[in-house]
C-alpha cells in the first residue's frame, strides 16, 4: 500500500513540476531522470510484492511513462538519456566479466564446457532457424530478401540464447544452495555470458556484411578481426589497469567503478572495438588478478550501477510500443517455446557428453531460462546500428524477456527444490 501511495504522490507532483520545465531542455532531462528512479524504483518493489522480478516493474513503469502512454518521458528526453543507457550497458558487460571465478573453471571447467557449447548451439541453431521460417510475419524482414534474412536470424539468435547471470546469482545467495545443480547452472551462466558476447561480436559483423546499415558501405575483414581481437587486447589492458589500482591503492572504489565503465566505454569507442566484449574481458581480468580486492570493487559497482540500472530498464521499457508488441505477440510465444525446448536439449546432450551427474541433467536447464541485462543491452546495441529493424527487433526481445524474466525464476526455484539442493523454508529467508 505505501508503495501504490508513492507511486500517486509522485505522480500529482510530477503533474504539478512538469510546465516549471517547459521549454527547458535540461531541466525537462533531469526531471525525468530524477523521475525515473523514483517512479520506477517503487514500481519494482511493487512487483516483488506479487512475486515478479523487479525488471519486470521497472519496464512497466517506463512504459507507464513512455509515449506509449502517459508521456512524461517523451522520445527528445529519451534520446537526451541515451548516455546513461550506454553507461548502464558497459557497467552490465563489466559485471559479467567480472562474475566468472578461476577457481570454478578450474574444478569443472571441461563439464561446464561441454555442457555450455551443446546447449548454446541447440538453441541459436533451433532460434535462428524459427526466425527464418517465420521472416515473413516479422517486420524488420518481411520482403527481405535472403543474405538478409540470414543475417539477421543469426544476429537474432545470438542475443536470444543469453541467459541471466543476476537471477542466477540472486537466487543461489537467497537459498544458500550450493550442490552440482546449483554450481553447474551458475558455471554454465557465467560462460555462456564470455561466449554469447564473443558470438554476437561476430554475428554483428556478420550481419553488416549481408546487410549493411543505412550510410554503411560495409565493413572488411581487418575490420570485424580488428574490432574482436583489438577489444580482447584492449579490455585486457583495461583490466591490467583496473587490477593495478586494486592492489595498490583500493581508495574510493564507489567513484572508480563508474569511472572504470565510463571510460572503458569510451575508449572502446574511440579504438573502435567492441565495448561490450572490452568491458567483459576486463571485468575478468580485474577480478581475477585483483589481488582479492575484485570483489569488492564488483560490490561498489553494483551500489554504484543501481540507480542506472533502474533507469536504463525503464527507459527501455518506455521505448516499447504496445501496438506492435501485440502485433508481435503470435510470434513470441513459438519463439519462446523453441528457445526452451532448445536449452532443455542442449543440457541434455552436454550432460551426456560430459558424463554430468543425473540430477546435472534433469534439473540445470530449469536454471537457464531467465534473461535480463545483458539481452537488453545487446538489443540496445543492435538498435543502435540498425535503427529502424533494431527497434522492431527490440520490441520483439523485450517481449520475449519479459515472459523468461518471469518464469526462468520460477522454474530456477523449482529445480533447487526437486533437487533437494535447497528447501521452501531457505527460500523464506533461512538462505544466506
Amino acid at each position: 500500500m505505501r508503495r501504490v501511495v508513492v507511486l500517486i504522490l509522485l505522480y500529482l507532483l510530477m503533474q504539478a513540476v512538469l510546465p516549471l520545465g517547459e521549454g527547458t531542455a535540461a531541466a525537462l532531462v533531469l526531471m525525468a531522470f530524477g523521475f525515473l528512479i523514483l517512479g520506477a524504483y517503487s514500481v519494482g518493489e511493487l512487483a516483488t510484492t506479487i512475486k515478479l522480478p523487479k525488471i519486470v516493474g521497472y519496464l512497466a513503469a517506463g512504459l507507464a511513462v513512455g509515449p506509449a502512454a502517459l508521456n512524461f518521458v517523451s522520445t527528445p528526453v529519451m534520446n537526451q538519456l541515451a548516455p546513461v543507457s550506454e553507461l548502464a550497458i558497459a557497467l552490465i558487460a563489466f559485471l559479467a566479466g567480472a562474475e566468472l571465478q578461476l577457481d570454478e573453471v578450474r574444478k569443472r571447467g571441461v563439464l561446464l564446457l561441454k555442457m555450455m557449447t551443446a546447449e548454446l548451439t541447440v538453441g541459436f541453431i533451433g532460434i535462428a532457424t524459427t526466425v527464418a521460417v517465420l521472416h515473413r510475419f516479422l517486420p524488420f524482414l518481411n520482403g527481405a530478401p535472403w543474405p538478409e534474412i540470414l543475417g539477421f536470424s543469426i544476429l537474432f539468435a545470438s542475443v536470444a540464447v543469453v541467459h541471466s547471470p543476476a537471477v542466477t546469482m540472486a537466487l543461489l545467495s537467497e537459498s544458500g544452495a550450493k550442490g552440482v545443480v546449483a554450481r553447474t547452472t551458475l558455471g554454465v551462466v557465467l560462460l555462456a555470458d564470455v561466449a554469447v558476447v564473443l558470438s554476437f561480436s561476430g554475428a554483428l559483423a556478420l550481419a553488416r556484411v549481408l546487410a549493411p546499415p543505412s550510410g554503411n558501405a560495409g565493413v572488411g575483414v581487418l575490420t570485424v578481426f580488428w574490432e574482436i581481437g583489438g577489444a580482447i587486447l584492449v579490455g585486457a589492458a583495461l583490466g591490467a589497469i583496473v587490477a593495478m589500482y586494486l592492489r595498490f591503492i583500493r581508495r574510493e572504489l564507489f567513484i572508480f567503478a563508474i569511472l572504470v565503465a565510463f571510460f572503458g566505454a569510451e575508449i572502446a569507442s574511440v579504438m573502435h572495438v567492441e565495448t561490450l566484449l572490452t568491458l567483459l574481458v576486463a571485468g575478468f581480468v580485474a577480478e581475477n588478478w585483483g589481488g582479492g580486492e575484485g570483489e569488492q570493487l564488483r560490490h561498489a559497482m553494483e551500489r554504484a550501477g543501481a540507480p542506472i540500472f533502474v533507469v536504463f530498464f525503464a527507459l527501455a521499457g518506455a521505448k516499447i510500443k504496445p501496438s506492435a508488441v501485440l502485433e508481435l505477440w503470435p510470434l513470441v510465444i513459438p519463439i519462446v517455446v523453441v528457445r526452451a525446448a532448445g536449452i532443455w536439449a542442449g543440457t541434455q546432450l552436454g550432460a551426456w557428453w560430459a558424463k554430468a551427474e543425473p540430477q546435472v541433467a534433469k534439473y540445470t536447464w530449469m536454471g537457464l531460462i531467465s534473461q535480463a541485462g545483458v539481452a537488453i543491452g545487446l538489443s540496445s546495441v543492435v538498435a543502435g546500428v540498425y535503427p529502424e529493424r533494431g527497434e522492431e527487433m527490440r520490441t520483439l526481445f523485450l517481449a520475449m524477456i519479459a515472459i523468461n524474466e518471469t518464469l526462468g525464476p520460477i522454474l530456477f526455484r523449482l529445480s533447487l527444490l526437486r533437487s533437494k539442493e535447497a528447501t521452501p523454508e531457505s527460500f523464506r529467508g533461512g538462505g544466506h
